[in-house]
């Protein structure tokens, strides 16, 4: 075990920015982090947590780290500490319409906003309940920035109804940006950042959650023992081990996914449009053509990122790409809908070509995202084609939604907010 003792220098304590930046470090750190001042302890990867402690200027917090990377632990936070001191740098209050709000997302953003002044992220939050829509577009009006989700809208008509109400910023709390028209943006000169990456642990973790549920029919399984029937048929998997995992999109998510794939027994195969000559090099996967993988595949697990237009991954499971497959395969997508054509997968379900099928994300889902439908009559039959197959399951859009997710993902934005109101560099967070 290591100790660290370290006295707060920043005017206003242990504030909601550099609570944020320590949680944000500990979370990649895999010893065990723990916080302790005047007989309260925090977990160093729980931001709320540390918040609790309510340390102020010359409180003297008591840190250690036990586990197998304790030292470089100690130097992280040691780093961390020694950047969280005020910086002479003032800015005004950046004023935020935030769209889509649900009661996790204030859980987050809520503590982060509190203060205000130098050292911190200055930015005053106005939650809103509706999407970011033509339609909601004007509420924006008078404020800075807005701040959406992936199931916002922000096409050429709505970001202009954005600038003519003075907003500069549109803050995308995801990593996908496809719902934002850039070039009208750019046009219009509102900056777009994101959050480029907050948990790919939580997406390759469901990707393989579902997937195997779908194997093994788990979800048919509680049902039946729900209904006092402990008889197996219809439940009837397929080992993993000794098969081959077919990995779309080798970035970060998509090599954890090979990872945790790689720990089952399987042989991986990897396509991207940019290889990382690295993964093959440490034996994790070997690259090949979208053909082979499809063709040789027993489970295919999808994380491109979703790109519209000639050459891009629109479709890139279409019906071609699904006869391409072996019979019995496994499909999971917990990336983007549109990356799976719907129709076609529903034909090649209905010809029973799929073991079993997984989705986080599907085709159509936009309506739907985080609502709370239960009350209304279906005026789509997507949902219910889908789920009328008993080898599919499909999940609500969840694959993000972890606690480590959150927390980072409501750091990440608010540091983007800071970035632009302090003119900082935004760094892999700018989309333009």
């Amino acid at each position: 075990m290591k100790t660290l003792q370290y006295s707060v220098k920043n005017p206003l304590g242990i504030h909601a920015r550099p609570a944020a930046l320590l949680a944000q470090a500990c979370t990649g750190i895999k010893s065990n982090v723990t916080l302790e001042y005047e007989g309260k302890t925090a977990s160093g990867k729980n931001v709320l947590q540390i918040l609790a402690l309510q340390a102020k200027k010359g409180s003297v917090l008591n840190i250690t780290a036990e586990g197998p990377d304790e030292d470089k632990a100690i130097e992280i936070i040691q780093n961390v500490l020694s950047e969280i001191a005020p910086k002479d740098r003032s800015s005004d209050i950046l004023r935020v319409a935030f769209y889509g709000t649900k009661d996790y997302d204030r859980l987050f953003f809520s503590e982060l906003s509190k203060d205000k002044g130098e050292g911190t992220y200055n930015v005053d939050i106005t939650y809103f309940s509706s999407r970011l829509t033509i339609e909601s577009a004007h509420l924006a009006e008078g404020f800075d920035a807005v701040c959406i989700f992936v199931n916002d809208e922000a096409p050429r008509e709505v970001v202009k109804v954005l600038a003519k109400g003075g907003v500069r910023l549109i803050l995308l709390r995801c990593a996908g940006f496809n719902n934002v028209d850039a070039e009208a943006a750019k046009e219009y000169g509102i900056k777009v950042l994101r959050v480029p990456a907050y948990s790919p642990y939580a997406v390759a973790e469901h990707a393989m959650t579902i997937i195997q549920a779908a194997n093994r029919r788990i979800h048919k399984s509680y049902i039946k023992v729900k209904d006092n029937n402990f008889a197996l048929s219809g439940l009837l998997g397929v080992d993993l081990n000794n098969k081959v995992a077919g990995i779309l999109g080798t970035g970060r998510i998509g090599q954890i996914m090979a990872r945790i794939c790689k720990g089952y027994g399987m042989t991986v195969m990897g396509w991207d449009a940019f290889p990382n000559k690295a993964l093959e090099e440490e034996g994790l996967l070997t690259y090949a053509s979208k053909e082979d993988v499809l063709s040789k595949a027993d489970l295919i697990s999808v994380h491109a990122p979703l790109i519209m237009g000639d050459g891009g991954t629109y479709h890139l499971i279409d019906e071609k790409a699904i006869n391409m497959m072996k019979d019995g395969v496994m499909l999971v997508n917990t990336s983007r809908g549109p990356l799976i054509d719907a129709d076609a997968l529903i034909r090649g379900l209905q010809a029973n070509k799929f073991h079993a099928v997984a989705l986080d994300v599907y085709e159509g889902e936009d309506a739907n995202v985080y609502m709370d439908r239960s009350d209304d009559m279906i005026d789509t039959d997507i949902v219910a084609r889908l789920t009328m197959f008993p080898n599919l399951i499909l999940t609500s859009h969840q694959a993000f939604f972890t606690r480590e997710a959150l927390q980072a993902i409501a750091a990440v934005t608010m540091e983007n907010a800071r970035n632009f109101n302090e003119q900082l560099d935004f760094g892999p967070a700018e989309v333009i």
